[in-house]
Parts: structure tokens; sequence; C-alpha cells
């Protein structure tokens, strides 16, 4: 099997020793090759060419931002993607029950490669760029820019603090939490069109178009926003429209599974399942974040669900994994 394992070297988890140890596991019997990125968006372009190559699978030693270029570089081929953990919060493989450890990951993935166990997952998109877990605008967003703002060796030996000390200051200083910042409407799976505008959509200051769930982790802890959102579905959009600590704590509480309000019983919350499209329209330009990477702001917004897009190895025993 032709195996190209894609390396990040800044992400956070990733060390020389780590990288050694990994190669000469996936070469005792696969044919390896081994690419490191060095700028933002290397990783699409070495996927990209990988495809062309008719190379089998494409692992990546990174974080999720990684794993997203590199979806972005495989969606629509036959060439598969697996994840060990790089980064800092690792989504996306936690969300797959893979291993935190890149070490225990990379036996875990060696199995799944010998029993052949991929699957065919769909993918979300956000102005034409596709993303594994979720897309966020408003304020996940502004947190999240704000974290690489820091960046550097903070986001890399900080990690979850860090993500923690961001929002708690954007929730302060940096973001307006008075005013709503854009208005979202959406299409439901069996729908001609999507929702009218000013009729159907609504008013938010904080949006997330979720491609499965949980939204991320905090520590150990699940975040969850959309509970039956899963990989083989269409998209959830979950719209916060009050920030106010009083009425916002209460949601985030349940969300990690710490008390009993959700985000279906919440009033300050809309959330729509079973989506093929979503289109919002900014009030003046908001930021929007892909996957954990902030991508600049905007005015527009057009998201679509694309299914069965992306092969993806899967672990054979996802759920000894799942909350480690």
């Amino acid at each position: 099997m032709k195996v190209l394992l894609i390396v990040n070297p800044l992400a956070s988890s990733v060390t020389g020793r780590t990288r050694a140890v990994i190669q000469k596991a996936l070469s005792a019997d696969h044919r390896l090759e081994v690419a490191v990125t060095n700028h933002r968006g290397h990783a699409t372009r070495i996927a990209q060419n990988a495809a062309k190559d008719g190379i089998d699978i494409v692992v990546v030693l990174g974080g999720d931002g990684t794993l997203n270029e590199v979806a972005n570089g495989l969606v629509g081929s036959e060439t598969a993607l697996a994840a060990i953990p790089g980064g800092s919060t690792n989504v996306f493989a936690r969300t797959l029950g893979i291993p935190d450890d890149p070490i225990e990951a990379t036996g875990v993935l060696l199995d799944s490669l010998e029993a052949g166990s991929t699957h065919r997952i769909g993918l979300g998109s956000v102005n034409q760029r596709y993303f594994l877990f979720h897309a966020g605008i408003g304020f996940d967003a502004a947190v999240v820019e704000q974290v690489e703002k820091k960046g550097g060796l903070l986001k890399r030996f900080a990690g979850h603090p860090l993500f923690v000390i961001a929002a708690i200051g954007t929730w302060l200083r940096y973001y307006d939490k008075k005013r709503p910042a854009f208005r979202i409407s959406t299409r439901k799976m069996g729908d001609e069109e999507i929702g009218d505008l000013e009729t159907t959509g609504v008013e938010g200051l904080f949006s997330v178009c979720l491609n499965t769930d949980p939204y991320t982790y905090l520590g150990t802890r699940k975040i969850s926003l959309a509970p039956h959102a899963n990989l083989d579905t269409p998209l959830a959009v979950v719209t916060f429209k009050n920030l106010t600590l009083k009425k916002l704590l209460p949601v985030i509480l349940g969300a990690l599974g710490m008390g009993k309000t959700t985000t279906s019983s919440s009033r300050i919350v809309d959330l729509r399942s079973d989506l093929t499209e979503a289109q919002a329209i900014a009030y003046k330009s908001v930021p929007l974040q892909v996957d954990g990477d902030f991508l600049g702001n905007f005015d527009e917004f057009s998201f679509k669900y694309k299914a069965e897009c992306l092969d993806v190895v899967m672990p054979i025993k996802p759920n000894d994994f799942q909350n480690s």
C-alpha cells in the first residue's frame, strides 16, 4: 500500500522522536513517503498531488488545521485520509475515537490499515472551503483569531488554557454582545429551496455549522451542541441569539454534560438539523473559522453539504478511545 505521511512540524505534539517512531512503524509494511509542511495551505497542495499520483492513504501528523487542509485536497478522490493527533485539541481524531497519544494512535492506525477499515463520509463547506467537523461565524471565530494572534510557542504549550483565556478576553473586550451580527436562513433535506432570509431566518451573535458532534473538547469533556449530528447525516446549525452570561452559562454547562439546559431546550439558541444548505448575511463583516483555523472577516456566508465525498480510515474499536 502506498502511504504518504504529511507532517506539520509546528503542531503542538509533534517532536523529532515522535516523528521518527511513526515513520519507522508505517514503513515496516507499506511504501512510505514523507512530506513536511512549511506554510499555510501547503498541505492542500501536497494532498492534491498525492491523489493524482495514486497514493492510497494520506496520513496526517498534525492538528485539526492540517487535517482540514488535507481534506480539502483529497475531497472527491479515491485517496483516504488518516489522522494521527499532533495538535492541541485534535477534535476530529477524538471524534473518530482515535487515542490522543500519537504513538498509541499509530498502533491503532496500523490495525485499521491491515483490516481495510475505511468509511466514506460527507463534508460541509462554507464559501467553498470544506470542513470536517464545524465552521463558526461570529464569537467563536473571534476567539480563534485571538488565539492565533498569540500563537507560536504559547499555543504549542498552553493548549486548552489559552483557548479559555482567549474566550473570556474576547467576551469581555473584543466582541459586541448587544447587537445581532448577522441573519441566517437554512434549507432542510427534502426542501426545494433555501428559506427566505427575512421570514424564516434568525438573527444571531454566534453561529456554528456542524458536520458532526461534539463541537469541541474542554480537557476530556465534550462540548456537545448538536448531539444527533454525525458524519453520515447532513449539517446542523446552532445559532446563539444572546450572549449575556446569565443566559449563556446554563447552555454551556448543559453542553458540557453538567446541567439540564440543552441547545434544543434553550430560548436563546436556534437549533436546526438535517440541513443541506444555509446562508448568512452579516450586518457588518464578522469573523469566520473553519475546523479551528481563522480565515478572516466576511459579509456573506454560503454553507453547503456534500455527501459521501471523502474516504477516512476508521479505528476498528473506536469506543475504546472516545473519552481518552
